[in-house]
């Protein structure tokens, strides 16, 4: 019977929140059978009842803008859909900036949001009083206005998603706790409750919000998801509140005021707060704990707020919550299919779950259903964070600083100043005793840029990269015309070996990686419909053995990735027939592919020696022959550097000739200080992150994660003639082979700025007047004396001559690149 308890289902959503019901409700709105959604007490209950509820949807990318537009385009809806009012109140949202600061950086949002067609309104002091007369506009430099926003109650909201649940056919089972996860391999193949078993068919959602990691525990794995304190206040009532009070953010002050009936609720994330059971995890029986109200954090913001409102110095205090939110290491979401498992989901540490939850619900379920959310959710994925950010100690200290920082201005560069010093090159020391300034990528410290003279050694920010003409700019013209040395240890480093290595990596890849050992391959690897997972160099160092190098922060990413499909592969060659290129041949019986995946990171530092002058540094300690002939680009080679062992291989992401030299770790510092002498009659340099950012834009070299993503594929950025379409099958082949038929509505373009208005990604392209597109990426390219953008323009568009950029306000003219904007025939890289 239907309400018998069951003993098996297809989804089991764990969590009652806004969130897991959220995904529930769109699972089974897509006639998902079998839905069943776990509370252990009520839904809306942790983190949902006691949330605000504002709903602000402007973020800074486009995806999560998106994201964020879905929610309310479902809250719009919701009613008539389900008969149930999520009180949804459509009253906009003001923004303000009480510095010249904190307008630039609306000014650069409202770029962003004229890119994407969102609804975003610039406004003096005067018309942002007209819209919230309760504001006080004394020193006010401007405001931005948000008219779809707005807030709703969480409880409404909730229910509405329930009662869609139910109406599409999935159930709620409340009074129930989750006990244990029976995990079989990569499997989890029961639900342990206390009223009984679920054997589960298809996938497990991790939606616990305050025990996302608990649930995470039962399965064997750490999900980063911490609990800290967040608190406001509701005012008294009064006739002084007008009805239909927009939503009010006031980053400066650290504050925000959501109207309530004849009310305002003013809550604040303040410079610091409390962190929550951070190595136990949270009390399972605290579903509706609040904690006593800490004054000194409610007066920080409370000061700024009466200041700014006047309104509240007659308003007394009804009362003060202060409760459990969840928080990842970075204040953003956690989601997306859990790596090491094949059907267990996360979605959790959602501080703005309320707002997040339609996009989120949506974007899970197509996750869910199809493998892919729908649109690239990087800033959201589980894969960006490994076992590290797991750990209690950095996931609570970084989730309170990222919780510190969610209303500070976010300058470009700025780094997280908590849990530093984790990972360290060999050279970390030596490096930073020569004057580096170090940021943190994936727990590593890397070199970013380099103090010299009198220069300070430490950052200074601001929209304009104050000081970095004497520094970025002094290691750029190094390597462009010099030599530079550049600690790239932190690269992630996979062993891929085995008998069947090669031909899964020509499966996996859409490059040939068949070469002959030393061979080297620049290859990108894509999804089922084309589009870019990952981005990667594949060097042979065996028959039967290869390493890929990708990004520092991409390992947990691109490791998943490359396990699901290890999977998949030998599940396709188990079968009597395989293919082999053109033709299918058969295997004998009860054949398993070979294939090993190592992670060998730690086993080898890199040292990046890079510029013209490289090959003279690296002769005077090598008897490798250096010549173009003998050691050809996009080749590696086994050399020793004085005694010491090294596997150098030739290529670039700066457009000079270089070689990266990947240097057992023990080897690193003798090394390092034999290139480093040998280097001196040449003026070697040291050089850094921030160089590299500008050097690979003058070349057009893309970055993953910006300028590829799964939202784009090889034609649209430029890399189809990377495609080896005669090695036979590979995965996303047949999709690539249709975008190729069919054309692409879109190139991924360099554009040169006529003035030098900083650009760091996210600007508005206008032609014609009209906005067309959002640059991707931005930056000084110091060698062409240009502010220079990546950005995918419309295949219409791209035999304009006038385009524009606006950036804080501000537009440039800017031209259209056939090509790179520094050396496009590569006369510099192949010498």
């Amino acid at each position: 019977m239907k309400n018998q308890f069951p003993t098996d289902a297809n989804m089991v959503v764990i969590g009652g929140g806004v969130i897991g019901t959220s995904i529930a409700f769109h699972l089974a709105r897509a006639r998902i059978k079998d839905v069943v959604l776990l509370e252990k007490s009520r839904v809306t209950e942790g983190a949902t009842w006691h949330a605000a509820g504002l709903v602000g949807q402007f973020r800074s990318q486009q995806n999560l803008m998106s994201l964020m537009n879905d929610s309310v385009k479902l809250f719009d809806t919701l009613l008539e859909e389900t008969g149930q009012d999520p009180s949804w109140c459509k009253v906009g949202s003001m923004r303000i900036a009480n510095t010249p600061d904190r307008w630039k950086e609306l000014q650069k949002s409202y770029s962003s949001a004229q890119a994407v067609g969102f609804e975003m309104n610039m406004m003096t002091p005067a018309e942002a009083k007209e819209i919230y007369p309760l504001m006080e506009v004394g020193n006010l430099v401007g405001a931005a206005f948000i008219p779809d926003d707005g807030h709703i109650d969480p409880n409404s909201l909730t229910q509405a998603y329930a009662k869609g649940i139910r109406k599409y056919g999935g159930r709620i089972i409340e009074g129930v706790m989750v006990k244990d996860l029976v995990r079989e391999g990569n499997h989890i193949t029961q639900v342990i409750t206390d009223h009984g078993n679920i054997a589960v068919e298809g996938t497990v959602v991790n939606a616990g919000g305050l025990w996302a990691r608990q649930v995470g525990w039962m399965a064997g794995v750490e999900i980063p998801a911490g609990v800290v304190e967040h608190q406001y206040l509701v005012t008294e009532k009064s006739d002084i509140i007008p009805q239909d009070l927009p939503a009010f953010r006031d980053p400066d002050g650290g504050y925000y005021a959501k109207p309530e009936p004849g009310a305002l609720a003013i809550g604040g994330w303040e410079k610091t707060t409390e962190k929550v059971n951070p190595r136990e995890g949270f009390p399972w029986a605290y579903e509706r704990h609040l904690f006593d109200a800490n004054m000194d954090r409610l007066e920080e913001f409370l000061e700024p707020a009466m200041h700014r409102l006047p309104v509240l110095g007659e308003l007394g205090i009804r009362t003060v919550i202060n409760g459990p939110i969840p928080i990842s290491p970075d204040g953003e979401p956690v989601m997306g299919p859990v790596p090491g498992l094949d059907n267990f989901f996360a979605a959790c540490a959602f501080t703005s779950g309320i707002a997040a939850s339609g996009g989120a619900g949506k974007a899970a379920a197509n996750w869910i259903i199809h493998g892919d959310p729908g649109l690239d959710l990087w800033a959201f994925d589980i894969r960006r964070f490994g076992s590290l950010h797991a750990g209690h100690e950095f996931l609570h200290d970084r989730a309170v600083e990222s919780y510190s920082k969610y209303y500070a201005i976010h300058w470009p560069g700025e780094e997280l100043e908590s849990a530093r010093g984790v990972r360290r090159s060999p050279l970390y020391q030596t490096l930073k005793d020569q004057g580096a300034v170090f940021g943190s990528k994936f727990g590593w410290e890397r070199a970013n840029w380099f103090a010299h003279g009198d220069i300070p050694q430490e950052d200074r920010f601001g929209w304009d990269r104050p000081g970095q003409e004497m520094t970025v700019g002094r290691e750029h013209k190094a390597a462009r015309e010099g030599v530079v040395m550049i600690d790239m240890s932190s690269f992630t480093k996979f062993e891929i070996s085995g008998r069947d290595a090669c031909q899964f990596l020509q499966y996996l890849a859409v490059a040939n990686v068949d070469k002959a050992p030393g061979g080297a391959t620049y290859t990108q690897l894509c999804n089922e419909t084309g589009g870019i997972e990952a981005d990667v160099t594949i060097i042979r160092r065996t028959e039967d053995c290869f390493w890929l190098i990708t990004g520092s922060g991409l390992g947990v990413r691109d490791r998943d990735w490359i396990e699901r499909n290890i999977h998949t592969f030998k599940s396709r060659h188990n079968e009597n027939w395989v293919p082999k290129g053109e033709q299918r041949v058969r295997r004998r019986a009860g054949y398993i592919p070979d294939i090993q995946l190592r992670d060998i990171t730690s086993g080898y530092g890199v040292i990046n020696l890079a510029g013209p002058l490289s090959r003279k540094v690296l002769e005077k300690v090598t008897g490798a022959d250096l010549r173009h002939e003998k050691f050809v680009f996009m080749s590696s080679q086994d050399i020793r550097i004085g005694y010491a062992p090294a596997v150098a291989y030739r290529v670039t992401y700066i457009g000079e000739l270089g070689w990266e030299l990947y240097i057992p770790t023990e080897y690193m510092q003798y090394v390092y200080d034999t290139l480093q002498n040998a280097g001196q009659e040449f003026g070697i340099v040291n050089a850094g992150y921030r160089a590299v950012d500008s050097l690979r834009m003058e070349k057009r070299y893309l970055a993953w994660g910006s300028d590829i993503t799964p939202d784009y594929n090889p034609f649209e950025a430029g890399l189809q003639f990377l495609i080896d379409w005669d090695k036979g099958d590979f995965l996303g082949r047949e999709a690539l082979i249709q975008i190729r038929e069919k054309g692409v509505e879109r190139n991924l373009s360099c554009l040169a700025l006529e003035s030098p208005v900083p650009v760091f990604g996210g600007e508005a392209i206008f032609s014609g007047g009209r906005a067309i597109s959002q640059t991707t990426s931005g930056n000084f390219g110091y060698t062409t004396g240009k502010s220079l953008v990546l950005g995918y323009v419309p295949i219409e568009h791209l035999d304009q001559a006038s385009f524009e950029i606006e950036s804080f306000g501000k537009r440039s003219a800017a031209m259209l690149l056939k090509g790179a904007a520094y050396d496009p025939a590569r006369t510099k890289v192949l010498c």
